[in-house]
């Protein structure tokens, strides 16, 4: 793995998993994002990782699915 796939790799963990508890919940990308209060396009370009978004973003998806996040430094 290349060093910077190693940066990048927390990111796409984090998207991959909101994404799973969305389809889970069987929630639309526009369902959701009328429930974080942003454009379906917002919530799109987070899930196929050409989006860089803010931990603030992160935390209002993470609980707009009744979910929590949390960061762990190793």
């Amino acid at each position: 793995m290349k060093n910077s796939d190693k940066q990048l790799a927390p990111r796409y963990e984090v998207v991959q998993q909101l994404k799973e508890v969305r389809k889970a919940q069987h929630v639309t990308q526009e369902v959701l994002a009328e429930r974080v209060g942003t454009k379906k396009s917002n919530i799109s370009r987070l899930e196929s990782g050409n989006y860089n978004p803010s931990l603030d973003f992160l935390i209002k998806v993470a609980g707009s699915l009744g979910k929590q996040l949390h960061i762990k430094i190793q």
